[in-house]
């Protein structure tokens, strides 16, 4: 039988969760051999889709074609049975079995387990080969780096007999080097046919890998384009249903007084291993400085220390004249009362509760303020009416402070967390993984408020594992890895190469001397 032009053909799905119209009336078609790219904002129906497609849910009305067979899943063993194969955002894997373990698993070869293992280490030996996917079959997952974790996930999915995948977010947490060995990967399994399904928030991706893409927008399909055929610029305002300025403008820093100074930081934890290793930089008024880096290399400790909740081992920081170390610990609240916000990377976790109204979490930390505070007792009305006032300032939508903030999207819940922090006009801001899982409207947004927070002269410091952002939006750039500082290097004089090498701690000491002596 002829092969079908289409490995994937959607006509008219459609799906609802109670009032919601998650996906309204969808057509897609995805030409076999290709890659194509699905975007759209926070809430647009991209996820539903997939799970549709993958058969994490079943759609209320609607067809779906495979290579040309109309089928309809129940669930996902149907889907990987069809070959369709899914790369999650987060890693279905188990950390303390290795390689060849985590792909077999659920799929062992029958009661000889040993006959599974070297049935499954000759085939996986082939695919690597194929498809340029090296790694380790006997090493645990734990040792491995996010990139090597996502190509077991991919290694899995092929496995499995996928002839489609589906990779959701795949470059959130991997190097610009990484990301490229991935789109090689990519090139590979394309020239032997196999369809990939790219859904991403990062345009210049798209742009880069992709044959074609579709936009969503409001559950619904708004758009095809063929990628060469499109720019960065078209696909946002297709996202939108507006033109956004993809690269948010700046004035030339004044920088002031020093606000905050490190000085050879460490950190240990519990066991006594080093979380950060001798580290110091310091922040001026009116400068934003950006910390990169890989997920995991120490950003998430930098902002814990220096917004008081874990405590120095060694070194010393001086914020705003204040001096914490080993027998100085300010806290928190403290350093709130003293000018210092935070907006943490985690908003889940740190951020808010979600079962707290959206006006309960605009006060979070600052309970005690004797705006909302009639001595001992909130005053619920003004509470309410100042988070009403955050709702409207930063575009929070719905804009209703009754309503529980697990019922916001990501982007809205991340926009009240901003409001609250930027509301007490901060000297100095430490904010982290701004515009993770935030859709391009609300990134140009928060970017703006940053910046506009830079040039009322507080001094900034941004924590993002996303290069685009760090070099958009900061004045200077410091580099960790492994907890160590990598890299120093003003924003206007770096490039992805440049950064992605300080990241890895690859780039030379002659290249980094200059850059350090800044």
């Amino acid at each position: 039988m002829e092969e079908s032009k289409y490995a994937i053909e959607l006509v008219d799905i459609d799906k609802r969760f109670g009032p919601v119209y998650a996906n309204n009336k969808v057509c897609l078609k995805v030409e076999t051999g290709s890659v194509h790219g699905i975007i759209g904002e926070n809430g647009a129906g991209k996820s539903t889709l997939m799970s549709i497609l993958y058969g994490f849910y079943k759609a209320d009305s609607g067809n779906i074609k495979v290579f040309g067979n109309k089928l309809q899943f129940n669930d996902s063993h149907q889907a990987i049975k069809s070959g369709i194969g899914m790369v999650h955002q987060h890693f279905m894997l188990v950390d303390n079995f290795t390689v060849i373990e985590n792909v077999i698993l659920g799929s062992e070869g029958g009661s000889l387990l040993h006959e599974g293992l070297k049935s499954a280490r000759d085939e996986l030996t082939r695919l690597g080969k194929e498809y340029g996917l090296k790694v380790d079959l006997d090493a645990t997952i734990e040792s491995l780096s996010v990139g090597s974790q996502q190509r077991v996930e991919i290694l899995k999915a092929l496995y499995k007999g996928a002839k489609i995948l589906i990779l959701d977010e795949p470059t959130g947490v991997l190097t610009p080097q990484e990301t490229q060995d991935l789109f090689r990967i990519f090139t590979a399994l394309k020239k032997e046919g196999v369809t990939i399904i790219l859904i991403t928030h990062k345009l210049h991706e798209i742009i880069s890998i992709t044959d074609n893409v579709s936009v969503m927008r409001g559950g619904k399909m708004v758009a095809h384009r063929q990628t060469s055929k499109t720019n960065r610029e078209d696909l946002a305002e297709l996202m939108v249903g507006r033109k956004v300025l993809l690269q948010v403008s700046k004035d030339e820093k004044i920088r002031g007084e020093v606000l905050l100074k490190v000085s050879n930081l460490s950190v240990r934890d519990s066991n006594n291993i080093d979380r950060l290793n001798d580290i110091s930089f310091e922040i001026h008024a009116g400068e934003i400085v950006g910390i990169a880096g890989v997920s995991g290399n120490g950003q998430s400790t930098l902002l814990k220390v220096l917004s008081g909740i874990t405590p120095v081992s060694s070194g010393t920081i001086e914020i705003l004249g204040h001096k914490m170390d080993a027998d100085n610990l300010i806290y928190p609240d403290q350093l709130r009362e003293l000018g210092l916000a935070h907006v943490p990377e985690d908003r889940q976790r740190m951020g808010l509760i979600g079962n707290f109204t959206a006006s309960e979490t605009s006060i979070i930390g600052y309970h005690n303020d004797k705006r909302i505070n009639d001595k001992l007792i909130l005053n619920n009305s003004k509470v309410r009416e100042n988070c009403k006032n955050l709702m409207s300032d930063f575009d929070v939508r719905p804009g209703n402070p009754d309503l529980r903030s697990d019922n916001f999207s990501g982007g809205n819940q991340q926009k009240l967390i901003v409001a609250r922090e930027f509301e007490r006009d901060p000297k100095i801001l430490l904010i982290g993984q701004p515009t993770r899982g935030v859709d391009i409207g609300a990134i140009e947004f928060i970017h703006k408020r940053i910046i506009a927070l830079r040039d009322s002269g507080r001094a900034v410091l941004l924590v993002s594992v996303e290069l685009e952002e760090i070099m958009s939006i900061s004045d200077r750039i410091v580099v960790l890895c492994d907890g160590q500082v990598s890299g120093r290097i003003d924003s206007k004089d770096a490039d992805e190469k440049t950064l992605g090498m300080m990241m890895a701690n690859v780039f030379s000491k002659e290249d980094n001397l200059e850059a350090l002596s800044g």
